[in-house]
């Protein structure tokens, strides 16, 4: 019996659904929590190339969620082990293993070869980051992020708005699954519904996820969706840039008080510093922080007086 005959055999797949799926790429970045279903799930339905994108080491906090995982794999890369992982589910297919942080100087390239990009990184760095190649490229998102006891996945870019005509100011708070917790099983459901959404993607079902949020609360047993096919892309945004994408004649401030410099042009000020004596005019001017939210949150403020260009840079993916 054929390794796909459970799902070829529905008539949203068939044969020509299942070569459909077997001549695509597809970018998974992050292969901890939401990535241990997402993987496994894309690999045994025969995506024919899967790109997986991940610099941490698997660690024993993370065992609860990241079920791709066991105790003896620790200190290991994840992109490698999960890499290990789905070669042993489907040897069929072709399994891409990239041990490094996504930057937004290495991200462009990635993307570019890709059909679909799942983002599972825990990082809204990243995920703005994606979003913002993914609506340039016309190339379909599936986002997701798991936090306590619910989270959300939705389908962006590719002909659909993107994460930031959704979300366009600075995140409410920089909580991640390290600082707040999470449920595993919480991670489990959305990052199987971020599965069945890029392969209802790959197969062109109808209706599409691109332009659909859903949300799921672990606590009360149910989730809710929307879509948004209408939300208009922000007039104004801040895009997250590399340290090493920086200029020579930047204007760049870190904003962190106690961390070394991230660049060696970099200067230590606040944002209210910034309000009240603002940099030249023609500057770009480029703020730094440990994730990004700080810098958006200066830039918003900046904003408001300063009409010069002003980048983000985040020290974790840099």
């Amino acid at each position: 019996m054929s390794r796909y005959a459970r799902q070829t055999i529905l008539p949203e797949v068939g044969e020509p659904g299942q070569r459909r799926l077997s001549e695509a790429r597809v970018l998974v970045v992050g292969a901890g929590g939401l990535g241990a279903p997402v993987l496994p799930l894309l690999a045994g339905a025969g995506v024919g190339r899967i790109t997986i994108v991940d610099g941490d080491v698997v660690s024993l906090s993370n065992l609860h969620r990241q079920t791709l995982f066991t105790e003896a794999d620790c200190n290991r890369p994840k992109a490698q082990v999960a890499a290990e992982r789905c070669r042993a589910i489907n040897p069929e297919i072709t399994i891409e293993s990239v041990p490094d942080v996504l930057t937004p100087a290495t991200a462009p390239e990635l993307v570019r070869h890709a059909d679909l990009v799942l983002d599972c990184a825990d990082s809204y760095a990243v995920s703005y980051l994606l979003s913002d190649l993914c609506l340039a490229e016309g190339l379909p998102l599936i986002s997701a992020s798991a936090l306590g006891l619910g989270g959300y996945v939705g389908g962006f870019c590719g002909g659909a708005p993107s994460l930031r005509a959704l979300f366009p100011d600075a995140p409410g708070n920089g909580a991640s699954c390290a600082t707040a917790g999470v449920l595993g099983p919480v991670v489990g459901t959305i990052g199987a519904m971020q599965a069945q959404m890029a392969l209802s993607v790959l197969l062109g079902l109808s209706p599409s996820p691109l332009g659909l949020m859903v949300r799921y609360d672990g606590l009360e047993m149910r989730s809710t969706s929307f879509r948004f096919d209408r939300a208009p892309e922000p007039a104004a945004r801040f895009r997250f840039v590399a340290a090493a994408q920086l200029r020579p004649r930047d204007h760049i401030i870190d904003l962190r008080p106690d961390s070394l410099l991230l660049h060696p042009q970099a200067t230590r000020s606040t944002a209210a510093a910034l309000v009240a004596h603002p940099p030249a005019p023609g500057t770009r001017l480029a703020l730094c922080c440990a994730t990004g939210l700080r810098a958006w949150r200066a830039a918003e403020q900046i904003a408001e007086t300063w009409p010069g260009e002003i980048v983000l840079v985040a020290a974790s993916a840099s």
